[in-house]
């Protein structure tokens, strides 16, 4: 299988920020950046497997590290940055910016993890990728510590879930009295 240069799955998306998109506290809801970040990071995936079917593994982490106003216009990129046998990394950087001044920032950075998937919902193997910039230089090359960390904190979650009830809380009335 041929890799693919990073470019090839990256994907720009730049909205306003509408009223309804706000919390109490004037900026936009976290929950509403989410969803644009795995809208975005499905279509990198989608691109660089180019399969029919890619379903989010993982979301390592959400880095929210500026607040974004209504007067701002929000921008997520999403690119792969780094590849398992089924699996890609996928990098996203939020721009926000003021649209009366042009000031742009940094606002957060997430990294998501994908499988794609052929017609019988079965991982299939994907591309590898090749970085060109010094940005998917240094995201490409900080990639397999990424995914060592993710398959440990895998497994962890794997052996909290065997601790965590299934019980209906109200169910147990006798022990909550």
């Amino acid at each position: 299988m041929i890799a693919k240069k990073v470019k090839e799955s990256r994907i720009v998306n730049t909205a306003q920020v509408l009223s309804c998109d706000l919390n109490n506290y004037n900026t936009l809801f976290g929950g509403v950046l989410m969803k644009k970040l795995d809208d975005a990071a499905t279509l990198s995936a989608r691109r660089h497997s180019r399969v029919k079917e890619c379903v989010t593994a993982s979301t390592d982490s959400i880095d929210f590290l500026c607040p974004i106003h209504q007067t701002d216009s929000v921008c997520v990129e999403s690119f792969v940055t780094y590849t398992g046998r089924t699996s890609m990394e996928i990098f996203c950087k939020v721009i926000a910016e003021d649209i009366m001044t042009g000031e742009r920032r940094i606002a957060a950075t997430a990294f998501l993890t994908f499988v794609a998937l052929d017609e019988s919902k079965k991982p299939v193997e994907v591309p590898g990728v090749v970085p060109e910039t010094e940005e998917e230089k240094f995201l490409y090359d900080t990639g397999k510590e990424r995914a060592e960390m993710r398959k440990l904190r895998r497994k962890k979650s794997k052996e909290l879930a065997g601790y965590i009830s299934l019980e209906k809380p109200w169910d147990n009335d006798k022990e909550m009295e």
